[in-house]
């Protein structure tokens, strides 16, 4: 993949301390008044350390497969839309787990990406400590950088455990966010159009 066109979820980040997570863990289940040494939590360290490790160096693998694109019409707009994405994260202000249903979209400039791939950029952007804000935010500039289109918009809508275990618990309270860019704007029928997919079962 080219340098410039190497989309920010795909960074390399620094090699995970297994071990001193896990010697971590064994302080905190010993600072919660539990046994660390005993069945059931003995390995529950190490499991843990093991999971951060796959979580935050999670390889999305390609995500620039491009495709030459020749438009049918010269009348008329082209839009690509993927629904249904799910990507799981943690709220970096309580390290507890959301869930996002996240719709993406742009029109194609010259090529058009493997749907797949927009479904990798998407879910390697959750593979980090994060804000749901941020994420749609991650996932538009990557979309546009892969793609090199101007039209993009990124939809997310979600739970929230640090919504719904801690606080005003908040049970089934789902949190929306959206980034639009270029001619996705509210008043173009492309945004219109995205929206009615975005929200679909949503009342607006």
């Amino acid at each position: 993949m080219p340098a410039d066109l190497v989309p920010e979820a795909a960074t390399v980040r620094p090699a995970i301390d297994q071990d001193y997570i896990a010697d971590l863990y064994r302080q905190l289940l010993s600072a919660l008044g539990e046994d660390p040494d005993r069945d059931g939590l003995k390995d529950t360290p190490r499991r843990v350390a093991r999971w951060w490790s796959e979580f935050l160096e999670h390889d999305p693998g390609r995500t620039d497969t491009l495709f030459t694109h020749e438009r049918a019409s010269a009348d008329g707009e082209e839009l690509v839309i993927v629904s249904g994405i799910v990507v799981a994260s943690l709220c970096e202000h309580h390290l507890l787990p959301m869930t996002l249903d996240v719709t993406a979209a742009y029109c194609p400039a010259g090529q058009v990406l493997g749907l797949s791939k927009i479904v990798r950029i998407a879910q390697a952007h959750g593979h980090r400590l994060q804000l749901q804000e941020r994420i749609v935010n991650g996932i538009a500039e990557d979309l546009a950088k892969v793609t090199g289109a101007a039209d993009v918009a990124v939809v997310a809508r979600g739970e929230h455990a640090c919504m719904s275990m801690r606080g005003v618990r908040a049970s089934g309270a789902v949190s929306t966010s959206a980034v639009t860019r270029g001619r996705f704007s509210l008043d173009h029928p492309m945004g219109q159009l995205f929206r009615g997919v975005a929200l679909k079962g949503v009342d607006q």
